[in-house]
């Protein structure tokens, strides 16, 4: 990453911390953090540890998926290095707005461990169009269960979440599938990047285009492998029900068993179908003020804000802040081999 690429992660991290800080303040300014506190520390650890393990489960399983479609593209890379991969992709797609900066991050990481960017974008987006689907389809399944404790606002924000879900994917699957319609992407991209008249333009044409061959060549292959998408799509309808049940976890974790991890698991699918596709980052905000309200039907008043804090805590702030600690040592690491590489270069010049 340059200095230009770490200012704006900087940018959009203050953006993040701001945001929870706004979110958290309306949330809790009526309540006494005391009380809170006495709840938290009154739950079931065992069930929130079995919680962590489920999240953990989750980007492994994100994790095969990308590995399995590097490996058809004849890319060498291990399990270890491609969990990375994925956690540096969670943390950049939780701090930046629509989460667009988690795929590109990705991409960045993987190429400067020799893996070629064709291959790793084809692999970041065959996986993201599984999530896509997951999304949409276990979301609508799950709403007409809970259609009865939707609101209004909720129901206005159910559909505008599926319809921006269902356009990322339309535009995934015509970038994958349609050699014509990427083919007009590029050209428009080119076109704007001569209107903002940047640098060496023909060398950036070449390369993009070269680039663009490669990727063509690769998703035509992937196309042709049917069980390697049925196999993605397979563990994608897993990842996400593995996900969807850490809140089933830490409502046991409460001493509650009266709503089985079905109830629990479909109201969490409705939840992250209406808040995925809003464009803030990390969906912070929306996500914390839709589980006070879906989720008021499994805990009393004076637990749904202790409850939403733990879900919460569990399945996405706990593993920013471990993301952001491999980001940190990733980037470190970049640092160091990248002087390493200079230092090699001036001494063999020298020779």
């Amino acid at each position: 990453m340059d200095k230009k690429d770490i200012k704006k992660a900087i940018r959009n991290l203050l953006l993040f911390l701001i945001l929870i800080f706004i979110t958290f303040f309306i949330i809790f300014k009526d309540q006494n953090p005391n009380e809170i506190l006495k709840i938290l520390k009154g739950t079931d650890s065992k069930f929130v540890l079995i919680a962590v393990g489920l999240m953990l489960i989750y980007f492994g399983l994100e994790t095969i998926n990308i590995g399995r479609t590097l490996k058809t593209l004849g890319e060498k890379s291990n399990f270890l290095r491609n969990y990375r991969y994925t956690l540096i992709g969670f943390f950049f797609s939780s701090i930046t707005p629509a989460a667009s900066g988690g795929q590109p991050m990705e991409i960045y990481y993987m190429s400067r461990d020799g893996i070629n960017v064709a291959n790793s974008t084809l692999a970041l987006l065959v996986n993201l169009t599984s999530m896509q689907i997951a999304t949409i389809s276990i979301g609508l399944i799950s709403l007409i269960f809970n259609y009865q404790y939707m609101n209004t606002a909720l129901i206005i924000f159910f559909v505008i979440g599926i319809l921006l879900n269902s356009s990322a994917l339309a535009l995934l699957l015509i970038s994958i599938c349609s050699k014509r319609a990427t083919n007009a992407i590029i050209r428009f991209a080119i076109k704007v990047m001569k209107f903002f008249k940047i640098k060496n333009m023909d060398k950036k044409q070449e390369w993009i285009e070269n680039e663009l061959s490669k990727y063509q060549a690769n998703a035509k292959y992937v196309k042709t492998h049917k069980l390697l998408i049925f196999k993605t799509l397979i563990t994608t309808y897993i990842q996400f029900l593995v996900y969807y049940s850490v809140p089933y976890f830490i409502y046991r974790s409460f001493g509650y068993n009266k709503s089985n991890i079905f109830e629990v698991l479909s109201m969490q699918a409705v939840l992250f179908a209406t808040v995925s596709g809003i464009p803030s980052p990390g969906a912070v905000g929306v996500s914390e003020g839709g589980f006070m309200e879906l989720f008021k039907k499994f805990y009393p008043k004076n637990q749904i804000a202790s409850s939403m804090l733990l879900c919460r805590g569990v399945n996405f702030y706990l593993f920013v802040i471990i993301s952001c600690i491999f980001v940190i040592i990733s980037s470190f690491k970049s640092k160091i081999n990248k002087k390493k590489e200079h230092e090699e270069i001036q001494e063999n010049g020298e020779v």
